[in-house]
Protein backbone atom coordinates (compact mmCIF):
# COMPACT_ATOMS: atom_id res chain seq x y z
CA UNK A 1 0.00 0.00 0.00
CA UNK A 2 1.40 3.41 -1.00
CA UNK A 3 1.90 6.21 1.56
CA UNK A 4 -0.87 8.15 -0.12
CA UNK A 5 -3.46 5.38 0.09
CA UNK A 6 -2.44 4.61 3.68
CA UNK A 7 -3.18 8.13 4.95
CA UNK A 8 -5.95 9.50 2.73
CA UNK A 9 -9.47 8.01 2.52
CA UNK A 10 -11.16 7.05 -0.70
CA UNK A 11 -13.10 4.39 -2.62
CA UNK A 12 -11.50 1.10 -3.62
CA UNK A 13 -10.32 0.35 -7.15
CA UNK A 14 -13.30 -1.87 -7.91
CA UNK A 15 -15.85 0.74 -6.86
CA UNK A 16 -13.98 3.46 -8.74
CA UNK A 17 -13.82 1.46 -11.95
CA UNK A 18 -17.50 0.54 -11.61
CA UNK A 19 -18.45 4.21 -11.40
CA UNK A 20 -16.05 5.59 -14.03
CA UNK A 21 -15.67 2.75 -16.53
CA UNK A 22 -13.51 3.27 -19.61
CA UNK A 23 -14.59 6.88 -20.19
CA UNK A 24 -14.06 8.56 -16.83
CA UNK A 25 -14.27 12.13 -18.14
CA UNK A 26 -18.02 11.89 -18.75
CA UNK A 27 -18.79 10.46 -15.33
CA UNK A 28 -16.38 12.48 -13.21
CA UNK A 29 -18.73 15.31 -12.10
CA UNK A 30 -21.16 13.08 -10.21
CA UNK A 31 -18.37 10.78 -9.01
CA UNK A 32 -16.31 13.64 -7.54
CA UNK A 33 -19.34 15.22 -5.87
CA UNK A 34 -20.20 11.84 -4.34
CA UNK A 35 -16.74 11.04 -2.96
CA UNK A 36 -16.34 14.59 -1.60
CA UNK A 37 -19.57 14.14 0.36
CA UNK A 38 -18.59 10.66 1.57
CA UNK A 39 -14.87 11.07 2.32
CA UNK A 40 -14.29 14.79 2.85
CA UNK A 41 -12.17 17.47 1.13
CA UNK A 42 -9.18 15.21 0.35
CA UNK A 43 -9.86 11.90 -1.42
CA UNK A 44 -7.63 9.42 -3.19
CA UNK A 45 -8.78 6.99 -5.89
CA UNK A 46 -7.18 4.87 -8.58
CA UNK A 47 -7.95 3.49 -12.01
CA UNK A 48 -5.67 1.13 -13.96
CA UNK A 49 -2.21 2.71 -14.29
CA UNK A 50 -3.30 6.00 -12.69
CA UNK A 51 -3.40 7.46 -9.16
CA UNK A 52 -5.51 10.50 -8.29
CA UNK A 53 -5.89 12.88 -5.40
CA UNK A 54 -9.05 14.98 -5.43
CA UNK A 55 -8.65 18.16 -3.38
CA UNK A 56 -11.74 20.17 -2.53
CA UNK A 57 -10.21 22.50 0.04
CA UNK A 58 -9.10 26.13 -0.60
CA UNK A 59 -5.86 25.84 1.42
CA UNK A 60 -4.79 22.70 -0.42
CA UNK A 61 -5.70 24.23 -3.78
CA UNK A 62 -3.51 27.23 -2.99
CA UNK A 63 -0.70 24.86 -1.99
CA UNK A 64 -0.90 23.06 -5.36
CA UNK A 65 -1.37 26.14 -7.56
CA UNK A 66 0.91 28.61 -5.75
CA UNK A 67 3.00 27.51 -2.78
CA UNK A 68 4.35 24.31 -4.35
CA UNK A 69 3.50 24.94 -7.98
CA UNK A 70 6.99 23.98 -9.15
CA UNK A 71 6.46 20.44 -7.84
CA UNK A 72 3.72 19.92 -10.43
CA UNK A 73 3.32 19.81 -14.20
CA UNK A 74 0.26 19.63 -16.43
CA UNK A 75 -1.80 16.48 -16.00
CA UNK A 76 -2.58 13.89 -18.67
CA UNK A 77 -5.65 15.91 -19.63
CA UNK A 78 -3.43 18.88 -20.43
CA UNK A 79 -1.02 16.70 -22.37
CA UNK A 80 -3.92 15.27 -24.39
CA UNK A 81 -5.05 18.81 -25.21
CA UNK A 82 -1.48 19.54 -26.36
CA UNK A 83 -2.09 17.23 -29.33
CA UNK A 84 -4.52 19.86 -30.58
CA UNK A 85 -3.26 23.18 -29.21
CA UNK A 86 0.48 22.53 -29.23
CA UNK A 87 2.48 24.46 -26.64
CA UNK A 88 0.27 27.46 -26.05
CA UNK A 89 -0.31 29.15 -22.69
CA UNK A 90 -2.83 26.52 -21.64
CA UNK A 91 -0.56 23.52 -22.22
CA UNK A 92 3.09 24.61 -22.08
CA UNK A 93 5.44 24.12 -19.13
CA UNK A 94 8.04 26.40 -17.61
CA UNK A 95 10.13 28.26 -18.65
CA UNK A 96 8.31 28.48 -21.99
CA UNK A 97 5.01 29.33 -20.33
CA UNK A 98 6.54 32.27 -18.45
CA UNK A 99 8.21 33.63 -21.59
CA UNK A 100 5.09 33.34 -23.74
CA UNK A 101 2.93 34.90 -21.06
CA UNK A 102 5.20 37.97 -21.19
CA UNK A 103 4.81 38.04 -24.97
CA UNK A 104 1.02 37.53 -25.00
CA UNK A 105 0.29 39.86 -22.06
CA UNK A 106 0.19 43.11 -24.12
CA UNK A 107 -2.83 41.73 -25.98
CA UNK A 108 -4.66 41.92 -22.64
CA UNK A 109 -3.59 45.35 -21.44
CA UNK A 110 -6.36 47.72 -20.45
CA UNK A 111 -6.45 49.67 -23.70
CA UNK A 112 -6.64 46.46 -25.73
CA UNK A 113 -9.41 45.08 -23.53
CA UNK A 114 -11.32 48.33 -24.00
CA UNK A 115 -11.04 47.93 -27.78
CA UNK A 116 -12.24 44.33 -27.55
CA UNK A 117 -15.12 45.49 -25.34
CA UNK A 118 -16.26 47.98 -27.98
CA UNK A 119 -16.37 45.12 -30.48
CA UNK A 120 -18.31 42.98 -28.01
CA UNK A 121 -20.87 45.76 -27.46
CA UNK A 122 -21.33 46.28 -31.20
CA UNK A 123 -21.88 42.58 -31.85
CA UNK A 124 -24.22 42.27 -28.85
CA UNK A 125 -26.34 45.16 -30.15
CA UNK A 126 -26.47 43.55 -33.59
CA UNK A 127 -27.49 40.23 -32.03
CA UNK A 128 -30.32 41.95 -30.14
CA UNK A 129 -31.55 43.61 -33.32
CA UNK A 130 -31.45 40.35 -35.27
CA UNK A 131 -33.49 38.49 -32.64
CA UNK A 132 -35.81 41.28 -31.45
CA UNK A 133 -38.88 39.85 -33.20
CA UNK A 134 -38.33 36.22 -32.16
CA UNK A 135 -40.34 34.65 -29.35
CA UNK A 136 -38.17 31.54 -28.99
CA UNK A 137 -34.40 31.39 -29.42
CA UNK A 138 -32.21 28.29 -29.22
CA UNK A 139 -29.49 29.78 -27.08
CA UNK A 140 -26.60 27.33 -27.47
CA UNK A 141 -26.03 27.79 -31.22
CA UNK A 142 -26.97 31.46 -30.92
CA UNK A 143 -24.40 32.20 -28.21
CA UNK A 144 -21.81 30.14 -30.04
CA UNK A 145 -22.38 32.21 -33.18
CA UNK A 146 -22.20 35.48 -31.23
CA UNK A 147 -18.93 34.62 -29.50
CA UNK A 148 -17.54 33.33 -32.80
CA UNK A 149 -18.14 36.72 -34.40
CA UNK A 150 -16.43 38.47 -31.50
CA UNK A 151 -13.50 36.05 -31.34
CA UNK A 152 -13.04 36.26 -35.12
CA UNK A 153 -12.75 40.04 -35.06
CA UNK A 154 -10.69 40.44 -31.89
CA UNK A 155 -8.33 37.53 -32.60
CA UNK A 156 -8.07 37.21 -36.38
CA UNK A 157 -9.29 40.59 -37.61
CA UNK A 158 -12.43 41.70 -39.39
CA UNK A 159 -11.48 40.00 -42.66
CA UNK A 160 -11.40 36.44 -41.31
CA UNK A 161 -15.10 35.69 -40.84
CA UNK A 162 -15.49 32.68 -43.15
CA UNK A 163 -12.19 31.16 -42.12
CA UNK A 164 -13.13 31.62 -38.48
CA UNK A 165 -16.21 29.49 -39.14
CA UNK A 166 -13.93 26.84 -40.61
CA UNK A 167 -11.66 27.08 -37.54
CA UNK A 168 -14.67 26.62 -35.26
CA UNK A 169 -15.90 23.60 -37.22
CA UNK A 170 -12.49 21.93 -37.10
CA UNK A 171 -12.00 22.78 -33.42
CA UNK A 172 -15.37 21.27 -32.57
CA UNK A 173 -14.50 18.08 -34.44
CA UNK A 174 -11.24 17.73 -32.53
CA UNK A 175 -12.81 18.51 -29.14
CA UNK A 176 -15.48 15.85 -29.65
CA UNK A 177 -12.72 13.25 -29.53
CA UNK A 178 -11.05 14.82 -26.48
CA UNK A 179 -12.80 12.72 -23.76
CA UNK A 180 -11.68 9.46 -25.36
CA UNK A 181 -8.15 10.84 -25.53
CA UNK A 182 -7.77 11.10 -21.75
CA UNK A 183 -9.22 7.75 -20.68
CA UNK A 184 -7.10 4.77 -19.67
CA UNK A 185 -6.52 3.94 -23.34
CA UNK A 186 -6.26 7.52 -24.58
CA UNK A 187 -2.53 7.50 -25.36
CA UNK A 188 -2.90 4.20 -27.22
CA UNK A 189 -5.83 5.48 -29.30
CA UNK A 190 -3.77 8.49 -30.37
CA UNK A 191 -1.16 6.13 -31.86
CA UNK A 192 -3.67 4.16 -33.92
CA UNK A 193 -4.45 6.30 -36.99
CA UNK A 194 -6.93 3.77 -38.42
CA UNK A 195 -9.41 4.31 -35.56
CA UNK A 196 -12.34 6.55 -36.66
CA UNK A 197 -11.92 8.96 -33.72
CA UNK A 198 -8.18 9.29 -34.34
CA UNK A 199 -8.69 9.77 -38.07
CA UNK A 200 -11.31 12.48 -37.52
CA UNK A 201 -9.04 14.22 -35.03
CA UNK A 202 -6.03 14.15 -37.37
CA UNK A 203 -8.09 15.38 -40.33
CA UNK A 204 -9.58 18.25 -38.33
CA UNK A 205 -6.19 19.24 -36.94
CA UNK A 206 -4.76 19.31 -40.47
CA UNK A 207 -7.59 21.65 -41.53
CA UNK A 208 -6.87 23.89 -38.55
CA UNK A 209 -3.19 24.10 -39.43
CA UNK A 210 -3.92 24.92 -43.05
CA UNK A 211 -6.25 27.79 -42.11
CA UNK A 212 -4.24 29.31 -39.28
CA UNK A 213 -0.84 29.00 -40.94
CA UNK A 214 -2.44 30.60 -44.01
CA UNK A 215 -3.62 33.57 -41.94
CA UNK A 216 -0.16 33.92 -40.39
CA UNK A 217 1.55 33.85 -43.79
CA UNK A 218 -0.79 36.56 -45.09
CA UNK A 219 -0.09 38.81 -42.11
CA UNK A 220 3.66 38.35 -42.39
CA UNK A 221 3.53 39.13 -46.12
CA UNK A 222 1.23 42.12 -45.67
CA UNK A 223 1.17 43.41 -42.08
CA UNK A 224 -1.92 45.30 -41.00
CA UNK A 225 -2.18 48.05 -38.42
CA UNK A 226 -5.25 46.56 -36.72
CA UNK A 227 -5.26 45.68 -33.04
CA UNK A 228 -6.32 42.06 -33.42
CA UNK A 229 -4.45 39.56 -31.25
CA UNK A 230 -2.96 37.65 -34.20
CA UNK A 231 -1.23 40.77 -35.52
CA UNK A 232 0.09 41.53 -32.03
CA UNK A 233 1.46 37.98 -31.68
CA UNK A 234 3.20 38.11 -35.06
CA UNK A 235 4.85 41.42 -34.22
CA UNK A 236 5.66 40.48 -30.60
CA UNK A 237 9.13 40.24 -29.11
CA UNK A 238 10.24 39.24 -25.62
CA UNK A 239 11.72 42.36 -24.02
CA UNK A 240 14.06 40.26 -21.87
CA UNK A 241 15.90 38.24 -24.52
CA UNK A 242 14.59 39.42 -27.91
CA UNK A 243 12.86 36.11 -28.70
CA UNK A 244 10.26 36.34 -31.46
CA UNK A 245 7.64 33.55 -31.70
CA UNK A 246 7.87 31.20 -34.67
CA UNK A 247 4.88 30.55 -36.92
CA UNK A 248 4.26 27.33 -35.00
CA UNK A 249 4.24 29.16 -31.67
CA UNK A 250 1.93 31.88 -33.01
CA UNK A 251 -0.39 29.12 -34.28
CA UNK A 252 -0.43 27.44 -30.86
CA UNK A 253 -1.19 30.67 -29.00
CA UNK A 254 -3.84 31.77 -31.52
CA UNK A 255 -5.72 28.47 -31.28
CA UNK A 256 -5.49 28.53 -27.49
CA UNK A 257 -6.95 32.05 -27.35
CA UNK A 258 -9.64 31.18 -29.89
CA UNK A 259 -10.77 28.10 -27.97
CA UNK A 260 -10.70 29.92 -24.63
CA UNK A 261 -12.42 33.04 -25.95
CA UNK A 262 -15.11 31.33 -28.00
CA UNK A 263 -16.51 28.07 -26.65
CA UNK A 264 -15.99 28.70 -22.94
CA UNK A 265 -17.57 32.15 -23.22
CA UNK A 266 -20.52 30.76 -25.17
CA UNK A 267 -21.03 28.15 -22.45
CA UNK A 268 -20.84 30.77 -19.69
CA UNK A 269 -23.48 32.87 -21.49
CA UNK A 270 -25.68 29.82 -22.09
CA UNK A 271 -25.73 28.87 -18.41
CA UNK A 272 -26.39 32.48 -17.44
CA UNK A 273 -29.43 32.59 -19.70
CA UNK A 274 -30.59 29.29 -18.20
CA UNK A 275 -30.29 30.61 -14.65
CA UNK A 276 -32.01 33.90 -15.50
CA UNK A 277 -34.91 32.02 -17.08
CA UNK A 278 -35.38 30.12 -13.81
CA UNK A 279 -35.04 33.23 -11.62
CA UNK A 280 -37.33 36.01 -12.94
CA UNK A 281 -36.58 38.43 -10.08
CA UNK A 282 -32.85 38.28 -10.82
CA UNK A 283 -33.62 38.75 -14.52
CA UNK A 284 -35.78 41.80 -13.73
CA UNK A 285 -33.04 43.45 -11.65
CA UNK A 286 -30.44 42.71 -14.33
CA UNK A 287 -32.56 44.32 -17.06
CA UNK A 288 -33.28 47.29 -14.82
CA UNK A 289 -29.57 47.99 -14.33
CA UNK A 290 -28.60 47.42 -17.97
CA UNK A 291 -31.48 49.53 -19.30
CA UNK A 292 -30.37 52.45 -17.11
CA UNK A 293 -26.70 52.18 -18.07
CA UNK A 294 -24.89 54.81 -20.15
CA UNK A 295 -23.40 52.88 -23.06
CA UNK A 296 -21.59 55.93 -24.38
CA UNK A 297 -19.06 55.64 -21.53
CA UNK A 298 -15.64 54.03 -21.74
CA UNK A 299 -16.30 50.25 -21.85
CA UNK A 300 -14.18 49.55 -18.78
CA UNK A 301 -15.91 52.28 -16.78
CA UNK A 302 -19.28 50.99 -17.99
CA UNK A 303 -18.47 47.46 -16.82
CA UNK A 304 -17.33 48.76 -13.43
CA UNK A 305 -20.64 50.58 -13.02
CA UNK A 306 -22.73 47.46 -13.66
CA UNK A 307 -22.43 46.13 -10.12
CA UNK A 308 -25.43 43.79 -10.14
CA UNK A 309 -24.59 42.51 -13.64
CA UNK A 310 -21.09 41.60 -12.47
CA UNK A 311 -22.56 39.68 -9.50
CA UNK A 312 -24.92 37.82 -11.84
CA UNK A 313 -22.03 36.55 -13.96
CA UNK A 314 -19.92 35.79 -10.91
CA UNK A 315 -22.73 33.70 -9.46
CA UNK A 316 -23.37 32.01 -12.80
CA UNK A 317 -19.73 30.94 -13.00
CA UNK A 318 -19.87 29.73 -9.43
CA UNK A 319 -22.63 27.28 -10.29
CA UNK A 320 -21.49 26.42 -13.82
CA UNK A 321 -17.79 27.23 -14.30
CA UNK A 322 -16.89 26.66 -17.99
CA UNK A 323 -13.51 25.16 -16.99
CA UNK A 324 -15.15 22.83 -14.49
CA UNK A 325 -12.07 20.69 -13.76
CA UNK A 326 -8.29 20.88 -14.14
CA UNK A 327 -5.38 18.85 -12.89
CA UNK A 328 -1.71 18.88 -12.00
CA UNK A 329 0.67 15.91 -11.92
CA UNK A 330 3.25 15.63 -9.14
CA UNK A 331 6.74 15.47 -10.66
CA UNK A 332 8.20 14.36 -7.31
CA UNK A 333 7.05 13.21 -3.89
CA UNK A 334 5.15 16.12 -2.32
CA UNK A 335 3.83 16.79 1.16
CA UNK A 336 0.88 19.16 1.00
CA UNK A 337 -0.33 21.41 3.78
CA UNK A 338 -1.95 19.28 6.46
CA UNK A 339 0.64 16.51 6.11
CA UNK A 340 -0.86 14.81 3.05
CA UNK A 341 1.91 12.93 1.23
CA UNK A 342 1.55 12.05 -2.43
CA UNK A 343 3.89 10.14 -4.70
CA UNK A 344 5.46 11.31 -7.93
CA UNK A 345 3.13 10.68 -10.86
CA UNK A 346 -0.04 11.27 -8.84
CA UNK A 347 -2.60 13.48 -10.59
CA UNK A 348 -4.16 16.11 -8.34
CA UNK A 349 -7.66 17.08 -9.49
CA UNK A 350 -9.32 20.41 -8.71
CA UNK A 351 -12.99 20.72 -9.67
CA UNK A 352 -14.50 24.21 -9.35
CA UNK A 353 -17.88 22.65 -10.16
CA UNK A 354 -17.73 20.75 -6.85
CA UNK A 355 -15.71 23.27 -4.82
CA UNK A 356 -18.15 26.10 -5.62
CA UNK A 357 -21.00 24.09 -4.10
CA UNK A 358 -19.52 23.44 -0.67
CA UNK A 359 -22.35 24.36 1.74
CA UNK A 360 -19.95 25.46 4.48
CA UNK A 361 -18.50 28.08 2.11
CA UNK A 362 -21.64 28.87 0.09
CA UNK A 363 -24.83 28.53 2.16
CA UNK A 364 -27.69 27.12 0.06
CA UNK A 365 -25.15 26.30 -2.63
CA UNK A 366 -27.67 25.25 -5.30
CA UNK A 367 -29.48 28.59 -5.06
CA UNK A 368 -28.74 31.21 -7.72
CA UNK A 369 -28.21 34.27 -5.54
CA UNK A 370 -26.07 37.12 -6.97
CA UNK A 371 -26.43 39.01 -3.69
CA UNK A 372 -24.44 36.36 -1.84
CA UNK A 373 -21.37 38.26 -3.06
CA UNK A 374 -22.37 41.21 -0.85
CA UNK A 375 -22.15 39.16 2.35
CA UNK A 376 -18.45 39.24 3.03
CA UNK A 377 -15.29 37.90 1.46
CA UNK A 378 -15.04 34.34 0.15
CA UNK A 379 -11.96 32.45 1.39
CA UNK A 380 -9.00 32.72 -0.96
CA UNK A 381 -9.01 29.93 -3.57
CA UNK A 382 -12.61 28.98 -2.74
CA UNK A 383 -13.69 30.56 -6.07
CA UNK A 384 -11.48 29.53 -8.98
CA UNK A 385 -13.39 29.65 -12.30
CA UNK A 386 -10.21 30.98 -13.94
CA UNK A 387 -7.73 28.79 -12.06
CA UNK A 388 -5.13 30.43 -9.86
CA UNK A 389 -1.49 31.25 -9.34
CA UNK A 390 0.97 31.83 -12.17
CA UNK A 391 -1.22 29.88 -14.58
CA UNK A 392 -4.40 31.81 -13.91
CA UNK A 393 -6.29 32.49 -17.15
CA UNK A 394 -4.60 35.44 -18.85
CA UNK A 395 -7.97 36.80 -20.01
Amino acid sequence: MSPMSAKIPGPGRGETFLHLGMQPFRRLPTFLADIAERFGPVVRFEIPLRRFLFVNDPQLIKDVLVTQQHAFVKSEGGRALRRLLGNGLLTSEEPQHRQMRRIVQPAFHRERIAAYARSMLAHARRWCEEHAAETTIEMHPSMSELTLRIASETLFGVDAGERAHAVRSALRATMESYPSGIGPLGALRARLPFLPTTRRFNDARARLDEIVFGLIAERRAKPVSGGDALSLLIAAEDAEDGYRPSDRQVRDEALTLFLAGHETTANALLWTWYLLARNPEVERRLHEEVDAADFSRDPMELWASLEYTRRVFRESMRLFPPAWIFGREARERVELVGGYEIEAGTTVLIAPLVLHRRPDIYPEPERFDPDRWLRGETPQFAYVPFGGGARRCIG
